[in-house]
């Protein structure tokens, strides 16, 4: 079932990536970190196939925005990449998904390692107080630190950098439980930036853990927990390594040390 749902603001990053927000419907409940189906209005007697987009904003914001490539000759995204402020959208009426906090057992430290619109899970989960915990809301302490690790071509696809690199620190409330706390890793790999690489070359050096602060070579079982979503090859490659590293792998049924969001890399493909 589908709702159609108002288009309140569209932000252009690249020719191929873009970000939109939508109305939120009353009722409409989910978790950070989880997924629903978007769709475009029939048009000229045709409709795209609806596909799984994750929703970038936390759990407790009004409204709902949301990450998008355009895909090549898709019939979709080539679609709503015009939409405009006042369009309507189809939205879902089941999210679902399984990077979630009940997916993975607590833990010192928090990686959310993403590629391309991987990204999108990770601005909902940090900006989610829950993740964080704060004694004075009442709110139990799950994570002590959230490493939000990005890995894109160009440097143009590194998607709200200055929002998590500066913005998210002075939101009201949210701005002084993260301070300290979340800490932004980006990677390119296809030109000249403060760091090149790809994550699963970053993180089988050990380079990413020595620039992070963090003494230790690999992810530790006992301290550390691992949230992943990207390509299907990126996803794989990342999973090896996390059960190479000793990681059990969770699910919303049997909390794990990391967890990879498969339904929505195959709703993708």
């Amino acid at each position: 079932m589908f709702t159609s749902q108002e288009v309140l603001g569209v932000t252009h990053w690249t020719p191929d990536l873009f970000s939109f927000v939508l109305t939120r419907p009353d009722g409409f409940k989910f978790h950070s970190g989880q997924f629903v189906m978007l769709n475009m209005p029939e048009k000229d007697g045709f409709q795209p196939k609806p596909r799984a987009y994750s929703i970038t904003s936390p759990d407790y914001a009004e409204t709902l925005e949301f990450l998008s490539i355009v895909a090549p000759d898709g019939q979709l995204t080539t679609r709503m990449q015009h939409i405009e402020p006042g369009d309507h959208v189809l939205l879902g009426s089941k999210p679902t998904g399984t990077l979630v906090h009940s997916a993975l057992e607590p833990g010192r430290n928090l990686f959310l390692l993403g590629t391309g619109t991987g990204l999108a899970p990770w601005l909902s989960i940090a900006r989610d107080i829950n993740t964080y915990g704060d004694e004075d809301l009442g709110i139990e302490r799950k994570f002590d630190n959230v490493y939000l690790c990005h890995g894109v071509r160009f440097v143009r696809e590194l998607v709200y950098r200055e929002f998590l690199e500066r913005d998210i620190f002075n939101e009201e409330l949210l701005g002084d439980i993260v301070q300290g706390r979340l800490h932004y890793y980006p990677s390119v790999t296809r030109e000249d930036f403060i760091r090149t690489g790809r994550l699963t070359d970053l993180i089988t050096s050990g380079q990413m853990f020595r620039e992070l602060g963090l003494n230790q070579t690999q992810f530790n079982p006992e301290t550390d927990r691992v949230m992943i979503c990207g390509s299907i090859p990126v996803n794989h490659a990342l999973k090896a390594i996390c059960l190479a590293h000793g990681l059990k792998e969770g699910s919303t049924h049997r909390p794990g040390t990391f967890v990879a969001e498969r339904a929505f890399v195959e709703a993708h493909a």
